[in-house]
């Protein structure tokens, strides 16, 4: 057991340094220079020069990935080059956002998928299965960002009964709770569909088992079978499909947030782009595979707690 989580833990470091350099190699090659960007281009070269070493741009790279890895190590994003702020302030802010809207996301989903994922499996062939799966096909194909507009369409501006957008911070939660709820259903709709069928999957396996075969020989019904015995065995593939859920719910809501104008880690790696912002764009970036690297770590221990055979 400790080995196995000494070589994840190795692994996760691993990739978090390769991701890194990769990040950094990438933005550094990409087109534009800030300074540029920053006084335009009627802007004299020796004050381009000046900028340019004020915000440490004429150093070499390698100085400058160090730099920058090391500032992370402790906590220090660096100074955004538009807004002149602490980078790790401005990740904070939007991090109360995205956080949120990623989690109550990922709970709408499981809370839909689960449900019908386990009804699919337990009617298999019936009417119920087959609505489920018309749903989740029609989940699926729809794009998160069309979705979205509907519901503002339908809910905010006919029924009036939700925002259009904006997000009013959190000094009033419930408020805040509902400005999210939309775009959390927009992301949380398509999620669900792509686990449910994957939990519907996994349970016709499981009940195809012998295990399940002697527990109906011994009385159980086709459901009890399913609830006692077969729901844990089919959780392995719904545990990868959530961790990545999550990830993606964190780290791809970039749409999601323009739509609703919400001022997230989404809308401010869009805007740092558009500005040429690179430290900023550096920084949420590596933060955003950090956290999708750490929950696939979590989600491998998961593995341990539901499936014993891996503690050996």
């Amino acid at each position: 057991m400790l080995a196995y989580l000494f070589r994840r833990l190795m692994s996760l470091i691993l990739s978090l340094a390769v991701a890194s350099l990769v990040i950094f190699l990438v933005v550094e090659v990409a087109p534009g220079d800030p300074a540029s960007y920053m006084l335009g281009i009627n802007a004299q070269p020796d004050t381009l020069a000046a900028l340019r070493a004020e915000l440490g741009l004429d150093l070499p790279p390698v100085q400058r990935y160090v730099a920058w890895v090391t500032g992370m190590l402790s906590g220090d994003f660096g100074t955004s080059y538009t807004y002149r702020t602490e980078v790790a302030g401005m990740i904070a802010q939007r991090l109360w956002v995205s956080l949120p809207l990623a989690l109550y996301a990922l709970v709408l989903s499981t809370l839909i998928a689960f449900p019908a994922g386990i009804l699919a499996a337990a009617r298999r062939g019936r009417a119920a299965d087959v609505t489920v799966m018309a749903g989740t096909q029609l989940g699926v194909a729809i794009p998160n960002f069309w979705f979205a507009m509907l519901l503002v369409l339908l809910f905010a501006i006919k029924l009036r009964w939700m925002p259009s957008g904006g997000f009013p911070g959190w000094d009033d939660p419930a408020k805040a709770l509902i400005s999210l709820t939309l775009p959390a259903v927009a992301l949380a709709l398509p999620q669900a569909a792509i686990l449910a069928r994957i939990l519907r999957s996994s349970l016709i396996d499981a009940l195809g088992e012998d295990y399940i075969r002697t527990a109906r020989a011994k009385g159980l019904t086709r459901w009890q079978a399913l609830r006692r015995h077969g729901l844990r065995n089919a959780l392995i593939p719904v545990l990868t499909i959530l961790g990545l859920q999550f990830s993606f719910l964190l780290a791809g809501a970039i749409i999601i947030e323009q739509v609703f104008y919400l001022p997230g880690l989404g809308r401010l790696i869009f805007q740092s782009i558009s500005q040429r912002d690179l430290i900023v764009v550096e920084s949420v970036v590596m933060l955003l595979v950090f956290a999708v690297i750490v929950v696939n770590f979590l989600t491998d221990l998961a593995y341990v707690a539901v499936d014993p055979r891996l503690r050996r």
